[in-house]
């Protein structure tokens, strides 16, 4: 069943913003209703506190956790389809890596359901860029590369020099010491904005956790996530 609040307010955006920060949701992501409106006030009610009660309900598509875990839908490449992603990237890669520090080396390696890609050198802390920010965006041109003369979508994973393994590991130690502390302090803790993937490996640590929730609010790409405890 949907959550649904009654947030109030001296207007309808105030109660409307608290409804919302208690949500912890952005406003395209609940049903508003208003009970109770600052314009609808009788003579005998001119005196009394202004209060605007407004009813607050969670789209059921918002249920952040669900839509961020779930899995993607499955990529299945035929041999011929992986060969020729591995061709187009063979192709870019070579040109790429001219422009690349000289003891950069590179792997492709072609599966059913992805085309990984490692390109390994000490000196590519420029093409991970803040935050992985950089590697992202290459990923994507090497995804749009992969999938050229394929009529099914490609997708490529690309890290570099174990860059992904070692922030995973890093935002796991993170879900948990903040976990820690959320329930020692018994307050909500909101983390820095992160991308997807990020905040996937926070909410799949989390999940298991009987004690503490996670919710992700704000939009792209300032979306972040709150971890606060189990209701």
């Amino acid at each position: 069943m949907a959550k649904t609040i009654i947030s109030e307010g001296k207007t309808t955006n105030e109660a409307i913003e608290k409804g919302l920060k208690e949500l912890n949701v952005s406003r395209k992501m609940v049903d508003i209703k208003v009970l109770e409106n600052e314009d609808k006030r009788s003579f005998f009610s001119i005196l009394a506190p202004r209060v605007v009660k407004v009813e607050m309900t969670l789209k059921e598509s918002a249920s952040e956790n669900e839509h961020e875990i779930k899995p993607k839908k499955e990529i299945i490449l035929s041999e011929e389809d992986q060969e020729k992603t591995k061709e187009n990237l063979e192709s870019f890669l070579g040109e790429l890596k001219k422009e690349l520090p000289e003891d950069t080396t590179y792997t492709i390696k072609p599966e059913k359901n992805a085309i990984y890609v490692d390109l390994n050198s000490p000196n590519l802390g420029f093409l991970i860029g803040y935050r992985g920010e950089t590697l992202y965006a290459t990923q994507n041109i090497l995804t749009a590369i992969a999938g050229k003369g394929i009529e099914n979508k490609v997708r490529v994973i690309l890290d570099i020099e174990g860059y992904k393994a070692k922030r995973e590991k890093t935002l796991k130690d993170l879900a948990e010491k903040v976990a820690k502390t959320v329930i020692r302090t018994r307050k909500p803790v909101k983390l820095e904005p992160m991308q997807a993937y990020e905040r996937k490996i926070i909410h799949t640590e989390l999940q298991g956790n009987d004690k503490v929730e996670t919710n992700s609010v704000g939009e792209e790409p300032y979306r972040r996530i709150v971890i606060s405890l189990r209701k």
